[in-house]
């Protein structure tokens, strides 16, 4: 497309990183980043970013490829060890001088900003970029016991930012040309259909099932903020004009508002389009001859609350199975001698093939109402008295799961609600009865990360 080499390699980077900001924030709100699909897109996130950094510190280097190697491989050494030297403060002297800090709110929201401007004025100093000092200093304050409260100190910084950030390269936009929009356009398909396209050839490798890999696929289809901070540096180091800049620009404006609507609209894109995806099914297959075997109870996802249940199924003594569509859950569970399938709730082929109708009871912690929907029409074709308890987020999706036929529906902060209640009216003020729950609920927690891979 008569783009220089240089500058073709600045656009294939901006092109491969996608948004973590946009993809959190809306998968946060859809309640989502806790389902499998949203798991392996911030994965994908997390990994896409580290390689970000590197790209932010290696880049200010090339400007020096006419000098000796060594020289190169000096600077590089020097920003690593100082990364290192980093890490190395904030575990061992971070730890006294912000529980010193801590006693005035004020002063520790002071200190936060102050190490954020001193590590990116030190790494600009050096001969780095601002960006990825800014950024190591962040994840430095990320592994303090405060960072919870500094985030939330911070947010309204942060998002006054994020608009000014915005507004400097909309201001970039000197001159929108033909050619630039056509340009713009032909990245911005590329973004939505092309990166969504090897996600899923890959996912599909993996063994996931077509539902998972379009879920986790679709939600990257747009580029980073990563990507114009990559190419506003490869800017100012001279390496391109402002053509690829504008082009940047344009693309991210498009592709994040395009995105926006393709995740929040990505249950009804993928009911309308999975049975055209077949080919991007993957290949791992639940138990055979599963009809033929009978269980008391089956379990419809682990990872939630399903954990909680399996402990009080155990103790009932009855015969029970545990579905997931997390290969990595079920590989986990198999191991621990527990029956353990794969597979989707929203294939009915897949509900058809197991012992759903001869169950006495059905539990799914599965929060989509399409697939307790699902479960709910199999088991009314099969003539099946279950007892069937399914999960919702809201109280709406409960009614519609009543009406469909439920005989209970869990919502979860009901019950945590409710369970609060409960404990307050037992305990009431004591502090020490507190103090002993609280005991045993951190062992609890302690022992389950300890001995879970996949939690």
């Amino acid at each position: 497309m008569n783009f220089s080499v240089i500058g073709s390699v600045y656009i294939g980077m901006a092109l491969a990183f996608s948004s973590t900001v946009v993809v959190v924030k809306i998968l946060s709100d859809k309640k989502e980043l806790d389902t499998l699909h949203g798991r392996i897109a911030l994965g994908i996130l997390i990994i896409q970013d580290i390689f970000a950094a590197i790209a932010l510190m290696i880049l200010p280097l090339t400007n020096n490829l006419g000098e000796a190697r060594e020289i190169v491989l000096k600077e590089f050494g020097i920003a690593i060890g100082l990364i290192f030297l980093v890490f190395l403060i904030s575990s061992f002297v971070f730890r006294r001088l912000m529980d010193y800090l801590a006693k005035n709110q004020e002063a520790l929201f002071l200190f936060g900003i102050a190490w954020a401007l001193a590590l990116a004025t030190l790494f600009n100093y050096l001969g780095f970029s601002l960006e990825i000092g800014a950024l190591i200093a962040g994840m430095s304050l990320a592994s303090s016991k405060y960072s919870l409260d500094l985030g939330g100190k911070m947010k309204p910084l942060r998002d006054f930012f994020i608009v000014l950030f915005f507004v400097f390269f909309g201001s970039q936009l000197t001159s929108i040309t033909p050619t630039l929009i056509r340009d713009a356009l032909i990245f911005s398909v590329f973004v939505m259909f092309g990166k969504p396209l090897i996600v899923m050839i890959i996912l599909t490798i993996f063994g996931y099932k077509k539902k998972t890999n379009f879920l986790a696929s679709i939600s990257l289809a747009q580029i980073s903020e990563f990507s114009l901070i990559l190419v506003l540096l490869g800017f100012s180091l001279g390496h391109f004009g402002a053509d690829v800049m504008n082009l940047a620009v344009l693309v991210t404006l498009i592709t994040i508002a395009a995105s926006t609507y393709l995740i929040n609209y990505s249950d009804i894109i993928s009911r309308k389009l999975l049975r055209f995806l077949d080919i991007f099914d993957g290949k791992i297959d639940y138990k055979e001859d599963m009809k033929e075997k009978t269980y008391d109870i089956i379990l419809f996802g682990y990872h939630r609350m399903g954990y909680k249940l399996l402990k009080s199924i155990k103790e009932l003594g009855e015969s029970f199975l545990v579905v997931d569509y997390n290969p990595q859950v079920v590989l986990a569970l198999n191991k621990q001698k527990i029956n353990a399938i794969y597979g989707d709730a929203e294939n009915k082929n897949f509900l058809y093939d197991i012992p759903l109708g001869k169950a006495k009871i059905i539990i799914s912690t599965i929060p989509e109402e399409s697939s307790n929907l699902t479960i709910l029409e199999v088991l009314k074709e099969s003539k099946s008295d279950a007892v069937f308890v399914s999960t919702a987020e809201q109280p709406r999706q409960a009614l519609d799961l009543y009406k469909a036929g439920a005989d209970y529906v869990l919502i979860p902060h009901h019950l945590g609600g409710w369970y609060a209640s409960e404990l307050i009216k037992k305990n009431r003020t004591s502090k020490e009865k507190y103090k002993d729950i609280g005991r045993e609920h951190f062992k609890e927690l302690n022992h389950a990360k300890k001995n879970s891979s996949f939690s």
